[in-house]
């Protein structure tokens, strides 16, 4: 049986694919565990300049969870605590993981599916994808990370006009709600979202890097302090900063070595 969830590498690009396609890659527990902990051992690789995070198949990213579990791993209070203690500390993993993460998403991306890709500081989907978070239907509630990441997103009445409405909607609507970055024609998402993956990865990493962390520190309601203030001049000290000023002075590409 293959993995639930698979890890691929290549030119500084990790790929964590999301691999039940005859589920249409619908979310349960071995695969929450399979998503954590990979996210967290790229999270430790200096070698990764960007995470690509994608379903396998054309015809969904992900529905969300896979009901059939419920019965059995979430039947009642205690068990879904322990459960939703595992899918927040995966959601954790993606959100607070040091490199570029980037959802390349083709299809339905639903509920659970959803939830995953927010936690990503990017989203590019095709034209035809669908998007949604119908868990009231289910007597569900999306619990504080999620919505935290939702809010983040689209602002506290469009949050709560997905979770009252519990609409599956487009991707036109979706790029209005400013739930993704990019919608790409169906057939070059892979394509476009490669390349926009190979964009980011070509950049400085700890530039990349640093950048992410200046960007959640500024989410923080309190100033800055003089240290934080002053690591914004802390590249001026990497050698990754003197390859990138010489190369553009040699009008060259310059090789960047995270150091």
């Amino acid at each position: 049986m293959p993995d639930v969830v698979q890890v691929e590498k290549k030119d500084r690009i990790a790929t964590v694919r999301l691999n039940r396609p005859e589920k249409l890659n619908a979310l349960n527990k071995a695969m929450w565990q399979g998503i954590g902990e990979a996210m967290a051992a790229l999270d430790r690789d200096d070698d990764v300049g960007c995470v690509v995070l994608t379903g396998s198949g054309d015809r969904a990213f992900s529905p969300g969870a896979d009901i059939a579990e419920f019965s059995t791993e979430r039947a009642d209070v205690a068990q879904a605590t322990v459960y939703g203690h595992a899918m927040h500390e995966t959601m954790g993993a993606v959100a607070t993981c040091r490199h570029p993460t980037l959802a390349v998403i083709k299809g339905i991306c639903v509920g659970g599916g959803l939830e995953i890709a927010l936690m990503c500081d990017m989203r590019i989907c095709g034209a035809s994808s669908r998007f949604g978070v119908p868990i009231n239907r289910l007597g569900l509630v999306m619990a504080y990370p999620e919505i935290e990441a939702l809010i983040r997103l689209c602002g506290e009445s469009v949050a709560l006009e997905i979770l009252y409405e519990a609409r599956v909607f487009d991707a036109a609507e979706a790029l209005q709600k400013r739930l993704v970055n990019r919608v790409v024609a169906d057939d070059r998402v892979d394509e476009e979202g490669y390349a926009a993956a190979r964009r980011i990865a070509d950049g400085a990493p700890l530039v990349n890097r640093w950048h992410k962390k200046f960007a959640r520190r500024l989410n923080e309601d309190r100033p800055l302090t003089e240290d934080e203030a002053a690591e914004g001049f802390a590249c001026f000290g990497t050698e990754d900063y003197r390859a990138g000023r010489d190369a553009f002075l040699a009008k060259a590409k310059p090789v960047f070595r995270g150091r």
